[in-house]
């Protein structure tokens, strides 16, 4: 395998994978810059041989996952969509409902969705890659960037392993008095969070690095560090750095001009919108817009030894959070939980008004879980436990069954702090 090549694109030519069907692909017009790594040569269609998508119970998983998606998805009256894949093997899709009110907009595998806190994982890839090419470094202090942060410990890597101890943007600024000018404006931005952290110097809700504490300002801020680097907006740099090049080709950042044509969200209960609010256009934490298929993609990239060094790559499913023992733990922009048999189920979940979404990127058997759903619902959490069809997850191998058997408690919870 050879090295991954670091040299910095100077042209479109050299910066995006070749695109046959390049009117398919409504990002083609972006301007590539000199600030951006290059992806190297990821062959997203070459990444698997035909013996690590072999699966000898194939039959009999995938009539597993259509009678669980009767059960949940359909009895339940989801909104959205599932894919399960074995490499670059689908061996299950499914949509369902609407994506704007009225039921305007049916669901289907170009109907890119809100994944709410999923995004978290494409942050962090963006800013791996940046390390990665010498750009910054993970232990570079938060302080090194912004001029008047006021925790200096803070780094790069407490941001990406949740562990800053920052206070949660969303709560802070309503405890300011009075209130900040910032908050009579419609949307919020991340530079106006920024700018409230300086300027009003919250306190940490626990010291820095003394344990793992979820956070959305941890990735707020590195969307802002992102855009700092970068000298590029946030959503052109996502384009450029990860949808365009790993052809997600429905893929973007939400932005104010996409409210009229993005999907939207709603209550569970007689398709009611979900109203937007002044958090809706802060992005890194969430805001990512994609299919089912495009977050395949992106799973699939995370397989091959070209698309990040296995080292840095290694580090992403880490645990960083050990102070206190239990299953559940914190890389750098995934969620993972470690079993009493050694077994590790690597994953983010996401959650924002009626926004569900489950991305399970499983590092042993090479599976992609994506559930996103669009109607707010627990149930849609339940796709993760499809992960003990492939691998030894005793836990979601008990909650799977529980599915399965009509189990309504299991069926009506799905919290554990998914959504963050």
């Amino acid at each position: 395998m050879k090295k991954f090549n670091l040299i910095l694109a100077t042209t479109i030519s050299l910066f995006f994978f070749s695109c046959k069907d390049k009117s398919a692909n409504k990002e083609s017009k972006v301007q590539s810059t000199t600030n951006l790594p290059n992806y190297g040569n990821v062959d997203l269609d070459k990444i698997f041989t035909p013996s690590e998508v072999t699966l000898s119970n194939k039959d009999y998983i995938v009539n597993y996952i259509d009678q669980y998606y009767k059960k949940v998805w359909d009895a339940g009256d989801l909104s959205g969509g599932l894919l399960v894949a074995k490499g670059d093997q689908i061996l299950y899709e499914n949509y369902r409902g609407f994506a704007r009110e009225g039921k305007q907009m049916p669901i289907n595998k170009n109907t890119a969705l809100h994944v709410a806190s999923v995004s978290k994982t494409m942050t962090a890839m963006a800013m791996l890659k940046l390390v990665e090419a010498g750009k910054i470094q993970l232990s570079d202090p938060i302080t090194q960037y912004f001029p008047g942060f006021p925790y200096p410990e803070v780094t790069v890597q407490s941001l990406l392993s949740q562990r800053s101890g920052l206070p949660k943007y969303e709560y802070f600024i309503t405890k300011i008095t009075p209130a900040p000018a910032e908050l009579s404006k419609p949307f919020i931005t991340n530079q106006d969070v920024l700018n409230m952290i300086i300027q009003y110097k919250p306190q940490l809700a626990r010291p820095t690095n003394t344990g793992f504490m979820y956070c959305n300002t941890n990735f707020a801020l590195l969307a802002l560090l992102i855009e700092k680097v970068t000298k590029t907006s946030f959503p052109q740099a996502m384009q450029e750095m990860v949808f365009t090049p790993l052809k997600m080709k429905d893929s973007y950042i939400f932005q104010e001009k996409d409210i009229p044509t993005a999907a939207q969200s709603f209550y569970t209960v007689g398709n009611k919108l979900y109203p937007l609010d002044r958090l809706d256009l802060i992005y890194g934490d969430k805001n990512v817009y994609t299919t089912p298929r495009d977050l395949l993609n992106f799973s699939k990239a995370m397989y091959s030894k070209d698309f990040l060094k296995p080292e840095l790559m290694d580090m992403v499913f880490q645990p960083y959070s050990n102070e206190k023992a239990g299953m559940n733990n914190y890389g750098l922009g995934f969620r993972m939980k470690i079993f009493d048999n050694g077994e590790k189920l690597t994953y983010h979940n996401g959650w924002w008004h009626g926004t569900n979404s489950v991305f399970a990127h499983l590092l042993k058997s090479k599976v992609t879980i994506i559930a996103i759903g669009n109607r707010y619902s627990g149930r849609v959490y339940t796709a993760l436990a499809l992960s003990s069809l492939f691998e030894d997850f005793p836990a979601q191998r008990d909650k799977i069954l529980s599915v399965m058997n009509d189990s309504q408690d299991t069926l009506k919870s799905g919290n554990e702090s998914f959504g963050e």
